[in-house]
């Protein structure tokens, strides 16, 4: 049976998901990068970006093809797509991730404005959702049939998933590293009144990884 998860989210130790002030240079907030440097090394991170076959092959690399591996569609906040803010100027903003993004599926975009569906390379295409979180996911579960459906962020996204019960498994890679301030993950989300319980831990040199399921 097909699953909605969250996987692959990184989050400080003192319980960040994004850093503040999201903006070009800074897509994930001040400091957000460094609760993904468990990522960055891996091969699975380096194939999203070329075929050169680097990367390590270790833990953190089996987690990272995990959090990509047998999703049907995608969920995207705005602020995941863009640091776009209010109506579309244009279309001329397609991602953070050039031509060919790492989705490879239909991936819904929650907005409040209207714009035509973006058809990039390599199978992505983005669709803008105005009707919110529930339309997204009965389009995005119609579409992936099988398989799972990804809520990819961003924190709002996936709290707002959480909190209406939609969310089936989470997999947290808790890096290091304090942010001090930005989005906090799960503030006034009470995981095990959701149904949650911890199925697997591992850490590595650079985070733990945590998998939750709802049972």
């Amino acid at each position: 049976m097909s699953k909605v998860r969250v996987a692959g989210f990184g989050v400080s130790i003192d319980g960040f998901s994004a850093g503040p002030e999201q903006s070009l240079n800074d897509p994930l907030g001040k400091g957000g990068f460094d609760i993904f440097q468990w990522f960055f090394h891996t091969r699975t991170f380096k194939a999203m970006h070329s075929d050169d076959g680097g990367g390590s092959t270790d833990v953190d690399d089996s987690f990272a093809h995990r959090a990509m591996d047998n999703f049907g569609a995608f969920i995207l906040g705005r602020n995941m797509f863009g640091p776009i803010r209010g109506p579309w100027p244009d279309d001329s903003w397609k991602g953070w991730w050039g031509p060919n993004p790492p989705y490879h599926t239909p991936t819904f975009v929650l907005t409040h404005y209207e714009r035509e569906p973006l058809v990039m390379e390599g199978g992505t295409t983005f669709f803008f959702v105005t009707g919110g979180i529930e339309e997204a996911l009965q389009r995005a579960k119609a579409v992936a049939k099988d398989k799972d459906v990804k809520i990819g962020g961003g924190v709002s996204t996936v709290r707002e998933y959480l909190r209406a019960g939609h969310v089936d498994s989470i997999h947290l890679a808790v890096s290091p590293v304090f942010l001090g301030k930005g989005e906090p993950l799960f503030l006034g989300i009470d995981l095990p009144s959701l149904g949650f319980s911890i199925t697997e831990k591992v850490v590595t040199e650079k985070a733990t990884h945590i998998v939750l399921e709802k049972q």
